[in-house]
């Protein structure tokens, strides 16, 4: 309704100030191609003829353009104000009316310029033009405060996991915004806008890492950053293109950390056992004396392997797809993509492990409980019965 009031008033300002400047040039013979000088003896300056004629066209142009716009000024002399006073009313209605007004603003004065090229200079030109860096100065205010509220904003204390309210704040805004500037002449304002707001989410989102948070962070992050990156691909912003691969990519970082750190559960002594094997070959140890190291011999191993029959394995499993069932939030729907990560990743884990044995162990007959088959056995199974 405000934008509406708006459109209004500037549509039926636009044919009054005009009609009152053509009178005032007429009757005043202030028009651009008058020869005397009797409209701006009128308005009592002191120039002769032959000191107007002696000077350039620009200065004669500027002359009768400031005398035009010394009586526009006198008989309109509370416009200005007004419309000021208006424009803060329409920026009231709504936290993000500002934009309204600006494309509202911005697209009557383009409309004007194009409509009366005889008028570029028209005094409500002028009067329009300052309205406009009124209104382009309330909304970078309105962006700078959104900005700060986004990477100022806390984790709800009962907060479990799910999508950050600085990324729901940021996503209203887009939404919103994008719906004003829909038919808008010029964006460059939003441009600009959208990606101060971008930044501040990543930032809001990467303070995460030192907050004290009793849930996982990086799983945290990767649903964030997940859901900013289908968000921003949805919405096919040309300006966001940029931060929607930036987004991607802490999103696959962010999962790559999360499940490499659950993995190390499921076959926790196994990964710890041969993460100490290799550790003994980079310090230079030949791979073939490994085994006679006390704490990496062939009896050790065997005593570790001991403990992860097939059964264990596959509950231990079972275990952990429920826990990350728990945590994970169902808008995202990450589960089946995480879930598949970590099924590749145990598998990778594995292979290195068989390896190492064959590379370190040769020879000993020493093999785990379980094989790469039985592994997919257990991730299918667990999928099929969820």
């Amino acid at each position: 309704v405000s934008e509406q009031m708006l459109e209004q008033v500037l549509r039926e300002l636009q044919p009054l100030c005009t009609a009152e400047q053509h009178f005032i040039e007429k009757f005043f013979q202030l028009s651009h191609g008058a020869a005397d000088l009797q409209g701006l003896e009128v308005m009592g300056w002191p120039l002769t003829s032959s000191g107007l004629l002696s000077s350039s066209n620009h200065q004669w142009w500027q002359q009768l353009e400031d005398a035009t716009t010394r009586l526009m000024s006198e008989i309109f002399s509370c416009l200005e104000a007004e419309l000021k006073g208006f424009l803060e009313l329409c920026s009231g209605v709504h936290p993000f009316s500002c934009l309204q007004v600006l494309v509202t603003l911005s697209d009557s004065i383009f409309e004007m310029w194009g409509s009366s090229p005889a008028l570029p200079s028209s005094f409500l030109n002028t009067v329009l033009g300052n309205m406009l860096l009124l209104a382009k100065s309330s909304f970078n205010k309105c962006i700078g405060t959104l900005c700060r509220e986004i990477e100022e904003a806390k984790m709800p204390s009962k907060m479990k996991g799910g999508i950050l309210p600085s990324v729901s704040r940021f996503e209203e805004f887009v939404n919103f915004s994008e719906e004003v500037f829909r038919t808008a002449r010029r964006r460059g304002e939003l441009d600009k806008a959208h990606l101060r707001l971008a930044s501040s989410v990543f930032s809001s989102i990467n303070s995460l890492s030192s907050a004290n948070l009793k849930m996982n962070t990086d799983m945290v992050m990767m649903e964030n950053f997940h859901h900013v990156h289908c968000f921003l691909c949805q919405k096919k912003i040309h300006c966001l293109e940029g931060k929607k691969r930036e987004a991607k990519q802490r999103y696959s970082e962010h999962m790559e950390k999360y499940v490499t750190k659950y993995l190390g559960q499921p076959l926790e002594k196994l990964n710890h056992f041969f993460e100490g094997v290799k550790a003994r070959v980079a310090q230079g140890v030949k791979e073939e004396e490994v085994s006679f190291q006390l704490a990496y011999s062939k009896q050790e191993l065997r005593k570790v392997i001991e403990k992860y029959p097939g059964k264990e394995v596959k509950r231990a499993l079972e275990t952990l797809y429920r826990k990350i069932h728990k945590y994970l939030s169902e808008e995202e729907n990450l589960l089946p993509v995480v879930w598949h990560a970590m099924e590749q990743q145990l598998m990778r884990q594995y292979r290195e492990f068989e390896e190492l044995i064959q590379r370190c162990y040769a020879g000993s007959g020493i093999t785990m409980d379980f094989t790469t088959e039985d592994l997919l056995s257990y991730f299918n199974s667990i999928t099929l019965s969820n």
